[in-house]
């Protein structure tokens, strides 16, 4: 199956979006579907006020018919609800093709912590967006629950994974610091509610990893803790491996896929009982959930590290790449595009 995904967020962008997406193509390649981008690659763009550090695409139609129309799909996913998710929505919605969404990420909470907009204003936009798609993918049961209750309609599971592979516990980074570690990592921005981590008094260190336009802003707040930037690959691997517990203060985020990868890690999760958290630890020993947030960090030094790590094994991108197409499959287009003109220039996924 030849598979079109949209998607606002992309490379040089490093989040939970990206990160699925990669590791939903690489798995999907070896379960025989092959899976191509419309990224914000290619098109001008414009800064985005409330998000200091990105940028947004301006995507024209004609430009956003000719590279569907090149990629010939067989089925069509939107997974954000950016510029280029609603020009690929127009789209099929002017051709009468079939499409589903994922539902990734809580704009309608972003947008309000940033500028006062009223989160109602915004679930009103993203249930438009999303009721004219074959079927709204979303991570978790809680999440499904909660966008019922908000009128959406059509929602499906689509599952997180982790690589396991990369993200192991057998090469943790030498950090002279006092025990115990607790660490968090992601864009350091405010929606990431980072000041209920770092406001805790907790024994030992705490630790950022990751950057993002709150970093400076922090740094001068907390002197005590440690900010050590954006790190990928095996050294944020070896990273996760060192620190005692993950400490995941988010009260926005949809799954949290680093929770995942910490796990993987062999490293304890603490956080609020949210969506995300809720889904992912629930009664499982593998981390802790508490309203007093550092009451979690402290039980989640007592879970087992290879508990944590056995956890992780048995969530893998391949399953969730089955569960993805799976839920294509009978809603490809009810008219394929034009047919393709093969050229060059295609979105590949990076290595």
């Amino acid at each position: 199956m030849r598979i079109l995904v949209a998607t606002d967020a992309w490379h040089p962008q490093v989040n939970g979006v990206v990160r699925t997406l990669t590791s939903l193509s690489r798995s999907a390649a070896t379960l025989g579907a092959e899976i191509e981008f419309l990224t914000p690659e290619g098109f001008p763009s414009v800064g985005v006020p409330t998000y200091p550090g990105l940028r947004m695409a301006l995507p024209n139609r004609r430009e956003i018919a000719r590279r569907i129309e090149d990629a010939a799909p067989e089925a069509i996913h939107i997974a954000t609800e950016g510029p280029i998710g609603w020009a690929v929505r127009g789209y099929c919605k002017r051709n009468d093709l079939a499409f589903t969404t994922s539902y990734t990420t809580r704009f309608p909470e972003y947008v309000s912590v940033r500028t006062g907009i009223p989160d109602s204003v915004g679930y009103a936009v993203l249930r438009h967006f999303h009721a004219a798609a074959s079927m709204t993918m979303v991570a978790t049961d809680s999440l499904k629950a909660e966008l019922a209750e908000r009128g959406f309609r059509k929602l499906g599971f689509w599952t997180r994974g982790v690589d396991t592979r990369l993200f192991n516990p057998d090469q943790p980074t030498t950090l002279d610091l006092p025990r115990p570690i607790f660490m968090t990592m992601g864009r350091v921005a405010v929606e990431k509610n980072l000041d209920a981590f770092l406001s805790l008094d907790l024994p030992g260190s705490k630790v950022v990893v990751g950057d993002g336009p709150q970093k400076a802003a922090l740094e001068q707040k907390y002197p005590g803790a440690i900010f050590l930037g954006e790190k990928k690959g095996q050294d944020l691997t070896s990273h996760l491996a060192a620190a005692d517990v993950f400490v995941f203060p988010s009260l926005t985020d949809t799954f949290g896929v680093v929770q995942l990868e910490a796990l993987a890690c062999g490293t304890p999760v603490a956080a609020f009982p949210v969506t995300g958290p809720k889904d992912v630890i629930a009664d499982h020993p593998i981390g802790a959930i508490d309203n007093d947030l550092r009451a979690a960090c402290l039980r989640a030094l007592t879970m087992s590290r290879e508990t944590c790590r056995n956890f992780a094994l048995e969530r893998s991108w391949e399953n969730s790449a089955r569960q993805f197409i799976g839920n294509l499959a009978p809603l490809q287009p009810s008219r394929a595009p034009r047919p393709a003109r093969r050229v060059a220039g295609r979105t590949a996924v990076p290595n």
